[in-house]
């Protein structure tokens, strides 16, 4: 009888794995293993084997992907389903990417979460929350980029919710880790507009405002959206009277 064990697969922040509480030291290739069934859920093995080795041979890639099967059977006990095809990770395996992405679903839904120790809690676990740093394969980094938008959306909702609360500082941090994840957002930016204009930080909130329209000219060269400019148009008029917000061909 096999015993049984509690294991949890970290993919956020950096590669982990743990079997009841302790880390396990996992050789690359096991890791791959894991993260693609963490990710993707049960595949068929000619699936896996061509994308974990898709400058292979179909027969050399089989051949590999029967080997890091049989280690990580041997090695993992309990974390693979047991059977032959699909392949998968045991149902109770815990993996923080499923965990993250159903709070950030409950977060956009608005039922979620609701006081300020689960805000904080949420924005740290946002903070570093990126998905497999420094694995460069095509089929990490498409799924890199589809939880991107998600830790942002997730961050921009927390700035939100900081703001309906009135904690200004907070909601500061949140969209200010949405933009350093993608600065030419400008829904982030105005968020982060709005924390420093709700809490009087007029000056932070002009420097923000500029360094964010430079990073669109040398970008893409164009303006901020007419929306963006008239939220600070009263600032920057009382700094410079011949100040007129951009309009016309940079629409939100």
């Amino acid at each position: 009888m096999t015993a049984s064990h509690s294991w949890e697969v970290h993919l956020l922040g950096g590669w982990e794995i743990f079997q009841d509480r302790r880390p396990v030291r996992v050789t690359y290739r096991q890791q791959r293993l894991i993260a693609v069934l963490a990710l993707y859920g049960s595949q068929p093995r000619p699936f896996l084997a061509g994308m974990l080795w898709p400058n292979s041979s179909e027969k050399q890639a089989t051949g590999s992907l029967r080997e890091s099967i049989w280690l990580v059977s041997h090695q993992l006990p309990g974390l693979l389903v047991e059977g032959r095809d699909p392949l998968a990770l045991s149902p109770d395996v815990a993996v923080d990417v499923h965990i993250v992405r159903r709070q950030a679903e409950a977060l956009e839904m608005s039922h979620g979460p609701q006081g300020e120790l689960e805000r904080v809690r949420m924005l740290e676990t946002l903070r570093n929350a990126e998905l497999l740093s420094g694995w460069y394969e095509d089929w990490i980094t498409t799924e890199q980029e589809r939880w991107q938008q998600l830790r942002v959306k997730a961050l921009e909702r927390l700035a939100a919710q900081f703001l309906e609360h009135g904690e200004t500082g907070l909601a500061v941090e949140a969209a200010a880790c949405a933009i350093a994840t993608d600065p030419l957002r400008e829904s982030a930016e105005r968020l982060l507009l709005e924390a420093y204009l709700f809490e009087g930080n007029i000056a932070q909130a002009l420097r923000s405002y500029e360094a964010f329209r430079d990073r669109l000219n040398d970008e893409f060269g164009v303006e901020p959206s007419p929306r963006l400019a008239e939220l600070m148009a009263p600032l920057r008029i009382s700094r410079n009277p011949e100040f007129r917000p951009a309009v016309g061909r940079n629409g939100p």
